[in-house]
């Protein structure tokens, strides 16, 4: 299409430049007066013309005024006698065709050139929709080209999974020293874990370290409305990776495309299933995909094909974890490189602080105090702008604005005093490190605890300890104002309490009698427009059950809770006149004001209802 359209431009340019210099040629002549070819004979006759110059017909002359002339001879005429006997210098030439014979030519192929032209704009354009019809069925991969290349430098807190990733480095490397001894090295890696973790920043660290090709595609990318678009991709991508072997093929979030064949209510996709046996085949087919490794990575191994997991395809998994506290302060050293940090920080408590945090959500951490810091105009970043961003993180940012009334700020501080005492006079939980009732992200206020390692599995203990510390603002509530002026600032406590006391009975056989049972939950599909309902699992009878044991669980806990509020109404009391003082407490403060000692801020805040505004009232 380029091409036609520099060539027609091409074109009318020289048909300017050829009119122009004909132009011109005409303007040129005009200088010359046309006159008669019997005026001429009679001006040399009476002696007035004093020189001509003669080219075939054409006379061209000068008579003694100065004036110049042009005239034409008639056919068969000479009047050249004439001229001499009459004393006129006579000067001849041949005459010259050539420009004429061009110009003429020109005019009379212009009308051609001018077609043939445009028909090779159409039909460029013609082949151009051919080529996009005809590379619907292209795969799309992007060949990830770069500079500054993703090397296991650039990769901390997943130790593991690199170990597991290097054998595959090294036979990217040097094929021939497994191939020697029959060795065969897996064609397929599947990278599991939750958003966040580093899945694919461990595939482009795995093609910088092996410095190979590194295609890069996503698994939505094959899904088309037509059947079998994807499969052809599929095909096409796979050519490009042998020649370009050996080399890397990344599909992030796989699960788009590999999806459990014949899965669901009223039958599969056609388009997906067909693209998932195109993968299956490339991967382990009559043809040998030798030098070419495909990864990817999932956050729901769950819901993949069996056959996705079977030898010759994904037949290793890698599991990509959340970073425990080591790999925390690992991530967060390759993270602040470019953040200048002031002395206070201690990336080591940063990392004790932020247990459950992906390698993506300590990167928003740096960025977030980065932010805060340059707000403020500080030169360095603070450990009070990591603190500061950590909360923004958990519990959303500050709403300073939102002002409330005398009456629910005190209820929110009790409320929050509620959870805060509970927590301190329980079984096993984790300490508190923050308690506030300004208002942040849906809710008035706010009870942070951090657990002080890593957990991977909860006791029962702990569970029942967490339903009480979720029912003890309700409970504040109750006490403190009357059971008529409870508000539905508790409403996602409760909703947190019957989630958690129903996967205890459910899931996670914690009920006596239950017992250790999955009682799976039924499972809604939306199917032409309706709800349908499929898998009961339970009967009747059993679902009555399982309801009573969540109320029964739930109620218990708000009994105990209103039992320890009860036993410690004077720490209750002192707690919530501290957060209507200060706002926001620490743990430590905590302690220290229900052991009886004074804690000395600047930030003790004077209370004056009358310049307050209510304000609606968010989740708790």
């Amino acid at each position: 299409m380029k091409l036609g359209k520099n060539t027609l431009i091409w074109i009318v340019v020289f048909v300017l430049v050829t009119m122009f210099f004909g132009y011109a040629g005409q303007q040129g002549m005009k200088r010359y007066e046309d006159i008669a070819y019997s005026e001429f004979i009679n001006n040399v006759k009476d002696k007035k013309v004093v020189s001509v110059e003669i080219s075939g017909p054409e006379v061209v002359g000068q008579l003694n005024d100065g004036r110049f002339f042009v005239t034409y001879m008639p056919y068969g005429q000479s009047a050249v006698d004439t001229l001499i006997e009459n004393g006129v210098r006579v000067n001849a030439k041949p005459q010259d065709t050539t420009g004429e014979t061009l110009f003429s030519i020109i005019l009379s192929w212009l009308p051609m050139v001018l077609l043939i032209g445009l028909w090779i704009i159409f039909m460029r354009q013609a082949n151009a929709g051919n080529n996009k019809a005809m590379s619907f069925g292209k795969s799309r991969a992007r060949l990830i080209e770069s500079n500054k290349k993703v090397t296991f430098k650039d990769v901390a807190g997943a130790d593991e999974s690199k170990q597991e990733l290097e054998e595959i480095i090294d036979f990217l490397k040097d094929p021939a020293k497994f191939q020697r001894l029959g060795g065969k090295i897996p064609k397929g890696v599947l990278l599991v874990g939750p958003p966040g973790t580093g899945k694919t920043l461990l595939a482009k660290a795995v093609a910088g370290e092996a410095n190979v090709p590194f295609f890069s595609i996503s698994g939505s990318v094959f899904v088309e409305m037509f059947v079998g678009v994807g499969a052809s991709r599929v095909r096409d991508m796979f050519a490009q990776a042998k020649k370009n072997a050996p080399c890397l093929l990344f599909i992030d979030e796989i699960d788009a495309v590999g999806r459990h064949r014949g899965a669901g209510l009223g039958g599969g996709n056609d388009e997906r299933e067909q693209t998932l046996n195109q993968l299956l085949v490339e991967m382990d087919g009559f043809e040998d995909n030798e030098n070419v490794i495909l990864i990817a990575a999932t956050n729901r191994p769950d819901v993949l094909d069996p056959s996705l997991f079977g030898p010759g395809r994904f037949d290793r998994q890698v599991t990509v974890s959340n970073p425990d506290v080591r790999g925390r302060e690992e991530i967060l050293n390759v993270h602040v490189r470019k953040v200048p940090l002031a002395r206070d920080v201690d990336l080591a408590v940063v990392a004790r602080g932020t247990p459950g945090f992906s390698g993506a959500d300590l990167a928003n951490l740096v960025n977030e105090a980065a932010l805060l810091a340059a707000r403020r105009n500080k030169r360095k970043v603070t450990a009070e702008d990591f603190d500061n961003a950590k909360d923004k993180v958990l519990m959303g940012n500050e709403r300073k604005s939102m002002a409330m009334d005398e009456n629910e700020k005190k209820l929110t501080a009790y409320h929050e005093a509620g959870h805060a005492i509970c927590s301190l006079h329980v079984a096993e939980t984790d300490p508190i490190h923050k308690a506030t009732i300004i208002p942040r992200g849906r809710a008035l206020g706010m009870v942070q605890q951090l657990p002080e390692k890593d957990q991977y599995s909860y006791t029962r203990a702990k569970m029942l300890s967490r339903l009480v510390i979720c029912m003890g603002g309700r409970v504040s509530e109750e006490l403190k104002f009357g059971y008529d002026k409870v508000t539905s600032g508790a409403s996602s406590d409760i909703a947190a309490a019957t989630n958690l006391a129903r996967s205890m009975v459910t899931e996670w056989g914690m009920s006596d009698k239950l017992g250790p049972v999955l009682y799976a939950e039924n499972s809604n599909e939306v199917f032409l427009g309706r709800a349908v309902t499929q898998n009961k699992n339970m009967s009747e009878d059993t679902a009555r059950l399982v309801d009573a044991e969540i109320k029964r669980l739930v109620i218990e806990a708000h009994d105990e809770a209103k039992k320890i509020l009860q036993e410690n109404d004077q720490d209750l009391e002192t707690l919530a006149q501290a957060l209507m003082e200060y706002e926001t407490l620490t743990g430590d403060e905590i302690k220290d004001i229900l052991s009886g000692k004074t804690i000395n801020r600047a930030d003790k805040l004077p209370v004056d209802a009358d310049k307050q505004t209510k304000a609606s009232v968010p989740e708790i």
